[in-house]
């Protein structure tokens, strides 16, 4: 079952499992050094699905300089391969549209997802930049 909860909704069982899969996935898997925990997770809707007692696949969703925007988009290597990406996804953007009164949604991808956003509607913007050591991409999807 998919999850959607508020930061103090947590319970400190699933804020671990959270934040052990997105240091495995974005600073130990991609040799990244960066403060992966951060200021916007207080204020995030955390999108989840625990399978056999562990975050399987993760999102959050937070307000940034006036836009909506979402990230730590990520899927545990041993449950790739079964669609949770895009049931994932499917789950972030009905967040968007159900609790966000903003009709533009403004990520930073990594550059090698592009084409997993594309198949959302997202569209590419300006030139490719670094974020913490790592390529990626300023994309664009309006609601209106």
């Amino acid at each position: 079952m998919w999850e959607t909860k508020t930061f103090a909704e947590l319970s400190a069982k699933e804020l671990y499992e959270i934040l052990y899969l997105r240091t495995k996935i974005f600073v130990v898997a991609q040799d990244r050094v960066y403060q992966e925990v951060d200021e916007h997770d207080l204020d995030s809707i955390h999108i989840f699905k625990v399978i056999d007692g562990k975050i399987a696949a993760y999102a959050r969703v937070f307000k940034q300089n006036g836009n909506v925007t979402f990230g730590r988009v990520v899927t545990d290597p041993k449950f790739r391969g079964q669609g949770l990406g895009k049931e994932l996804m499917v789950h972030v953007l009905d967040v968007i549209q159900t609790k966000f009164d903003h009709p533009e949604v403004e990520i930073e991808a990594q550059v090698q997802v592009q084409d997993f956003y594309r198949k959302f509607n997202f569209q590419s913007e300006g030139d490719v930049f670094l974020f913490n050591h790592t390529p990626h991409i300023k994309m664009t999807r309006n609601f209106a």
